[in-house]
């Protein structure tokens, strides 16, 4: 009798042990606030990338089947877009620096989402990093294209 109460003991503090551990393994969600100033910092970041569109010339919100591409992509994939023939110059160093700053503000921003794990930060994301792949894309075919302003007289 003795052995069966142990067993059951036993398989009760096993239960147990595993009832805490998977309640230890999932986070409590952050509070409302903590929340909504990661959000606003989403709205920031990506604010500066459709500034930074617009002065590039290009919409400011990239394609939307750009958008749904990058889903399954990483930031530095999606920087992978292309491979400079070498270091740009003059006009070409502009856009490549816009592209640089446009996937670093994709990489913080899918960083804050993937804290947050909601749908509207998730498209943000995805929008930031098709921003990034496109503003890569451009970088590499300034020199193929020059800017107006470049332009041979």
């Amino acid at each position: 009798m003795r052995r069966a109460t142990a067993g059951v003991a036993a398989l009760a503090v096993a239960a147990a042990g595993g009832w805490i551990a998977a309640c230890a393994s999932t986070s409590a969600p952050r509070p409302w606030p903590e929340q909504q100033a990661r959000r606003n910092e989403i709205t920031v970041l990506w604010a500066q990338i459709r500034d930074w569109r617009r002065e590039a010339g290009m919409d400011v919100e990239p394609d939307a089947a750009a958008v749904m591409a990058m889903s399954r992509m990483s930031v530095t994939t999606a920087a992978r877009a292309c491979v400079l023939p070498r270091v740009p110059t003059g006009a070409c160093n502009d856009v490549c620096d816009l592209g640089d700053a446009i996937c670093d503000n994709a990489e913080s921003i899918c960083a804050i989402a993937d804290e947050l794990n909601d749908a509207w930060a998730r498209e943000k994301c995805d929008s930031a990093k098709a921003s990034c792949r496109e503003a890569q894309q451009r970088c590499c075919g300034c020199d193929k294209d020059p800017p107006p302003e470049s332009a041979p007289p």
